[in-house]
């Protein structure tokens, strides 16, 4: 089952940060805080989660993580540009070694075209001023099923970068 690669990924990204003394935020619109809530069930989460903010309004984007209104209107909401910029504004709001941000389309009624399906997530991850992160995929299925692959993706991206650092890092 989907949840349970998810589940396993998800605690070997817990255990490496807790072994290189590394912390984490998450600003979240299409997932809707589930990135974080997968993250809290960790065992010792309290050592490496320090919280998540949900943006699922556009107008959160832009008061809460500093989104500029021209970027919602060129890119959209559901964007490459916008996921980097509110994952920038994150980290103004909670202090933590690694940023991630996600924005996607898992339902209809967004901003998607041909070019931008539904089902379409981006991800993006920075830890201190280096770019960890930066996806774009497209995932098929019910928006259930969207957000579960968006977090098997994100697990699996974030637990390569953490298995391949060689000593504990702070910065």
């Amino acid at each position: 089952m989907k949840k349970d690669i998810a589940n396993t990924d998800i605690q070997l990204c817990g255990k490496l940060l807790i072994r290189h003394k590394l912390t984490i935020a998450f600003a979240e619109s299409a997932t809707a805080g589930r990135i974080c809530a997968e993250f809290a069930m960790i065992p010792d989460a309290g050592k490496f989660l320090k919280g998540g903010i949900v943006c699922y309004d556009a107008d959160l984007k832009c008061s809460l993580l500093d989104v500029p209104k021209q970027q919602l209107k060129e890119f959209t909401p559901e964007s490459e540009t916008v996921t980097r910029s509110i994952t920038k504004g994150l980290q103004k709001l909670i202090p933590a070694n690694i940023h991630i941000g996600c924005t996607g389309l898992t339902a209809p009624g967004g901003s998607e075209t041909a070019g931008k399906p539904v089902g379409t997530m981006f991800l993006h991850g920075i830890q201190g001023k280096q770019q960890i992160l930066d996806e774009r995929m497209v995932f098929k299925g019910n928006p259930e099923d969207v957000v579960s692959q968006t977090i098997i993706c994100l697990a699996r991206h974030l637990y390569q970068y953490l298995n391949n650092l060689k000593k504990p890092i702070t910065a």
